[in-house]
């Protein structure tokens, strides 16, 4: 009968970055793990690389580039069973209102699922309701949970869009103090962000800091953990790239300190003291039990993001790291953030028991309502429709002309298009990693 249920759910999943992407289809593993995965890359500046999705390592059914028009298209109700968006969230607003409109008079609909890929530690309310008008706005932890629906009920919105999860990838192996000293040295992983600090100088600063925390310990190794390689972009701008800070340091950086890329899993399996500003790496560390810093050289300050592991009990200096202390975490803090740590009882996968049991009944669901998103043009009426023109959308949610041509081209066209885009993002990366910082340079004389 047309309103059963599927057999075999089938999952699309969008992705604008390679974070993204490792969040999203993760966590529709978590909430279907027998579904058929299709992945999507959101064509723009941080379309991952083939290199950044085989570190993320986690492969879909099918997978191509796409454009917002050509998702929308692609996006047939009567294909899938589930939609995850994992994007910024302009473009989360701008897929809820296009797929709205797609949807028009459709049987049956897809049931929709967002969320965060990480800590959220700013644009609270900006970025939810940006993701309002999913049937799911997943939170990482209780303490999102809480702060999403206050956002929610604040505004007149519903707030039953909320579920509480985790974080997908809080897995590996719990850390054991004894593999220091055997097969390996102790390792310290310094894991950098491409956005956190922004300014050359600071970024410098922790570079030469990691570079004399192994001076100072000859015995340990210091890898420090980059996010992308030079001319590749991730969720956000990198404009000062450590690689090309590590050649400007005099003597280049110590023997036992060194460069690392690769899976994050895969080495926090040899980690024995994370340091970190404030990446969500801080929390697959603190998941498994390994000690974790939270650097406070620059301050606790919210554009740095470490505000957020206030009460934690992981702030520390590189002065207190070089003096051998270790942070020893809160369980209160670390329970309210979604991290019950590898010492809990309760099974790390039941966080995702109730998104699980959710998208159960939505999928269920013979006729779920139409998508209806707290911004429309009546609300937002000088907000919205910028957001949807960026995508090539209307403020009805249909694609523009120009947009939806460009959606459907021919085989020459399909070729040109793809030259085009490797030569915007390479121009893009120019102006980022080059242009800018000269002008801001020049701009400071």
């Amino acid at each position: 009968m047309l309103n059963d249920p599927p057999s075999q759910l089938r999952t699309a999943v969008l992705a604008d970055s390679d974070t993204r992407w490792k969040w999203g289809a993760l966590t529709a593993r978590r909430m279907a793990p027998e579904a058929v995965l299709d992945g999507y890359l959101l064509h723009g500046r941080a379309t991952p690389t083939a290199r950044q999705l085989a570190e993320v390592g986690v492969t879909a059914d099918a997978m191509r580039e796409v454009t917002a028009v050509e998702f929308l298209a692609a996006a047939d109700p009567d294909r899938y069973d589930v939609v995850l968006l994992s994007c910024v969230g302009g473009t989360v607003q701008a897929m809820l209102h296009g797929l709205a409109r797609a949807w028009q008079g459709a049987a049956r609909r897809p049931a929709v699922v967002t969320g965060y890929v990480g800590v959220v530690y700013e644009k609270l309310s900006d970025g939810l309701l940006l993701r309002n008008g999913a049937d799911v706005v997943l939170a990482n932890s209780r303490q999102d949970a809480e702060r999403f629906r206050a956002v929610y009920e604040g505004v007149g919105a519903s707030p039953n869009s909320v579920v509480e999860c985790a974080l997908p990838f809080l897995d590996g192996a719990a850390y054991d103090p004894a593999a220091a000293g055997g097969d390996r040295p102790y390792t310290v992983v310094f894991a950098v962000q491409p956005s956190v600090p922004d300014s050359r100088e600071d970024r410098l600063y922790l570079l030469r800091r990691a570079a004399l925390h192994a001076e100072r310990h000859p015995e340990r190794e210091v890898l420090v953990k980059l996010r992308s390689r030079p001319g590749e972009h991730t969720t956000h701008i990198e404009e000062a790239p450590y690689q090309k800070l590590a050649q400007k340091l005099p003597g280049g950086l110590p023997a036992n300190c060194r460069l690392v890329y690769g899976n994050m899993g895969e080495v926090l399996d040899r980690t024995d003291l994370l340091v970190t500003v404030s990446s969500t790496a801080a929390l697959e560390s603190l998941h498994r039990g390994i000690p974790t810093a939270v650097l406070t050289d620059l301050g606790v300050r919210e554009p740095l993001g470490n505000h957020h592991f206030l009460g934690s009990g992981c702030l520390a200096s590189w002065d207190e790291l070089d003096a051998g202390h270790l942070p020893k975490p809160d369980p209160v803090w670390l329970s309210r953030q979604g991290v019950p740590g590898a010492a809990s009882a309760e099974p790390y996968d039941a966080a995702f028991d109730r998104a699980r049991a959710r998208l159960a009944t939505l999928v269920a669901d013979p006729q779920l309502p139409p998508l209806a998103p707290y911004y429309t043009p009546e609300t937002a009426g000088g907000y919205l429709p910028r957001i949807l023109g960026r995508h090539g959308l209307a403020p009805t949610g249909e694609p523009l002309p120009q947009a939806a041509a460009a959606a459907e081209p021919g085989p020459l066209r399909r070729w040109a298009r793809t030259l085009l885009r490797k030569a915007a993002r390479a121009a893009y990366r120019g102006g980022v990693q080059r242009i800018a910082p000269l002008i801001r340079r020049m701009g400071a004389l």
